[in-house]
Order: structure tokens, then sequence, then C-alpha cells
């Protein structure tokens, strides 16, 4: 039999937050699914249309905490599937503050396009 070994602790925080957004991830992507595969058909999606969408306020909110749940999920997962394949010691901490870097930039450049899309100024 296989030894089973996850770098989660079970309740801890980061195994906490990886199932929250994992339900957020199912809840923001039925919604978009909805809306832009069932509302509006592929060929009625436009860059205006976009815009549009992104300039309501809920709409906005929403794709933000759509990116910034997909990233936390997608980083904090991969950092744990290279410690359940055995990264310690120096690599592990430069997976570990890379990942955490890469992430950060992900989310500050995902809001700074976020802005641009919805027409807001800061």
């Amino acid at each position: 039999m296989a030894e089973y070994y996850s770098s989660f602790n079970k309740g801890g925080r980061l195994w906490f937050l990886q199932r929250v957004t994992a339900v957020i991830l199912i809840g923001t992507l039925a919604f978009h699914f909805f809306l832009l595969h069932f509302v509006n058909h592929a060929a009625e999606i436009t860059f205006a249309g976009t815009q549009a969408r992104m300039s309501q306020v809920g709409y906005f909110i929403t794709m933000v905490v759509f990116l910034i749940a997909a990233t936390f999920h997608g980083v904090n997962g991969v950092y744990n599937a290279l410690v359940n394949q055995g990264i310690t010691g120096m690599p592990k901490r430069v997976a570990k503050y890379g990942l955490t870097l890469a992430g950060v930039l992900l989310i500050a450049q995902g809001i700074r396009v976020a802005i641009a899309m919805a027409g807001f100024s800061l």
C-alpha cells in the first residue's frame, strides 16, 4: 500500500484557505459559465462588452475575488505539490518565496488590468 503524505496540516490555516478558495472558484466559475456561455453567447462577446461588464462594481469585485482566490489556490497548490514530492532546505525556501512573489505580482498586475478595463481611476 502506498504511503499517504500531505504537506497540509489538516485543520491548519493554509489547509482551510485551500478549501475556501476552492469553493470561491466553483462559485465564480459557475457565474462565469452562466453569464458568458448562456446569457451571452461566444459570438456576442466583445471587448466593449467586457469593459461594460467590468465597469459594474459587482462584476468588478467578483472578478477581483476570482483573481485572488485562483492565484492563492494555484500557488499554494503548486508549493504543496513540491513539498509532497520531498523538496526541502534551500530549494523549499526558494520555491516558497519565489511562488509568493509570483503570486503577489500576478495579483497586482491583474488588479491593474481590471482597473484599466473598468475605466476606474486611482
